[in-house]
């Protein structure tokens, strides 16, 4: 519950920050701010150079974790040294006019600090969590929102506008954050020697985590492309609304990111304990089978309410409650792709793994292509849609083909309705509301005959819990 609780409040933080933001700075802007986000997950994933990984994999395999620590941030601190150097002599506003379409030294410079704080934030935050210091990891993960949004409410009072304060309170954030960090794991960052790398150790740390950036950075362009197409395709006004819908639609990270983490122990276990390989295959199947009917009753839920949104935001942002439907796919198709994949993981052909990713990358690439010059932003959330749908396609087919086969018809029928519909309520639900919430109320009706096991399981479930939770426990 302590490492839950930092998605979840940067969730319910998320859901303050960006309506507050659209009834007091344009469209453009919380685009650029959304870039700035983009741009920092990058730099992480490739400058970090996998090495974060690294230091998950061999924590627990080495003695000296602070020499470890210092193999593992010190490469990529060197490249990054050289890279910085490099932009700023180049072109000082270059960063700038990437990121923002704006021709100004000072922006790029409060562009490289996030990104380096970002950067080193990545590496200490992964000391608190493999220490298991969970309220503090949670904290390293909320903090930045908390802060933008106390300077935002700040900006708001004394009716402090523009993009140039935007980008200010995100650089502060950022920086408070890294800084509190540095606090929280003083004590291994003054255990580190200084001196030499163990270049062996380090060999070693980059041999397992390099391969590992080709994989993150697929996954991230299935994430990170709609915007980087919105970007250069369209107007900032597009990405901006585009940005307010994927960070609503962000709460449904929520559940994908409280599943996994009880999910993927939970599932190794079942696995190891299970020779012949049927019980677990067995519970594996109801598993998938209870969270298809929560990703079939989220979207439907989202289908029916997301008119509520054209009261939380301005005018100009109506179309959100429309696109927000079809951004549920990515959360929603990926956690359920994670209760289908074991097989995969399972025979630990991680390639497939990797397959996976680039095929789903290469069909978001061509819709984002096709579809967000004449759509902006509902042609990027129709794009990354079909790609996530695709995505849990082929990781479903590759884990059977590697290890055991599945039922997946109910599956692959449900899902695919729920992104049909979803692309139509995106599409057209503007000018067809009526047809929108009628179609899914008949998804609603149809859903509760469908999935009633799933349904009355769910509900034997809380049973359960409540009587477990009301009696007195008298063992330990």
């Amino acid at each position: 519950m302590a490492f839950a609780m930092g998605p979840i409040t940067s969730a319910v933080v998320g859901l303050a920050t960006f309506p507050l933001l659209t009834w007091v700075y344009s469209a453009d802007d919380v685009g650029r701010i959304a870039m700035i986000q983009v741009a920092c997950s990058f730099f992480v994933l490739i400058f970090g150079l996998g090495l974060d990984q690294s230091y998950v994999r061999h924590y627990h395999e080495v003695d000296d974790k602070a020499n470890l620590l210092k193999n593992c941030m010190l490469p990529g601190s060197i490249v990054v040294l050289f890279a910085v150097i490099a932009v700023i002599g180049i072109d000082g506003s270059l960063l700038s006019q990437m990121l923002f379409g704006v021709e100004s030294l000072v922006f790029s410079l409060l562009a490289l600090l996030c990104l380096l704080c970002a950067f080193f934030s990545r590496f200490l935050s992964l000391v608190l969590r493999m220490e298991e210091r969970g309220i503090a990891f949670s904290l390293s993960q909320a903090l930045p929102k908390l802060i933008f949004l106390s300077l935002v409410g700040f900006g708001v009072f004394y009716k402090l506008e523009g993009f140039d304060f935007l980008l200010i309170a995100h650089t502060v954030s950022l920086t408070a954050v890294a800084l509190i960090l540095v606090w929280n794991v003083r004590s291994d960052l003054f255990s580190i020697q200084l001196g030499v790398v163990d270049a062996t150790q380090a060999g070693s740390l980059i041999k397992y985590g390099a391969p590992l950036i080709l994989g993150g950075a697929a996954f991230w362009g299935l994430t990170a492309l709609d915007r980087l197409f919105l970007r250069n395709l369209s107007t900032f006004d597009e990405l901006g609304l585009y940005s307010v819908a994927s960070n609503f639609a962000a709460a449904a990270i929520v559940f994908q990111s409280i599943f996994s983490t009880v999910w993927v122990p939970t599932v190794y276990k079942w696995v190891a304990e299970d020779s012949s390989g049927d019980i677990a295959q067995e519970k594996i199947a109801k598993a998938t089978g209870h969270v298809t009917a929560a990703v079939y009753f989220i979207f439907v839920g989202a289908g029916l309410f997301s008119w509520v949104l054209g009261y939380i935001l301005p005018p100009e942002y109506s179309a959100v409650q429309y696109v927000v439907i079809s951004c549920l796919a990515y959360p929603l198709f990926y956690t359920l792709s994670e209760t289908t994949v074991v097989g995969i993981n399972v025979t630990k052909k991680s390639i497939y793994s990797l397959l996976s990713a680039l095929l789903a990358l290469l069909i978001s690439a061509i819709g984002n292509w096709l579809l967000v010059p004449s759509l902006g932003a509902k042609g990027a959330a129709v794009a990354t849609a079909s790609a996530f749908w695709f995505f849990l396609i082929l990781r479903t087919e590759f884990a059977i083909l590697l290890w055991r086969p599945i039922a997946r018809a109910q599956l692959y029928l449900s899902t695919l309705i729920c992104l049909l519909l979803g692309v139509f309520s995106t599409l057209y639900g503007q000018h067809e509301h009526v047809i929108m919430i009628s179609l899914w109320l008949c998804l609603a009706v149809g859903g509760l005959f469908v999935f009633r096991a799933d349904l009355a399981f769910l509900l034997q479930y809380i049973s359960r819990l409540r009587s477990s939770t009301g009696r007195p426990n008298k063992t330990k």
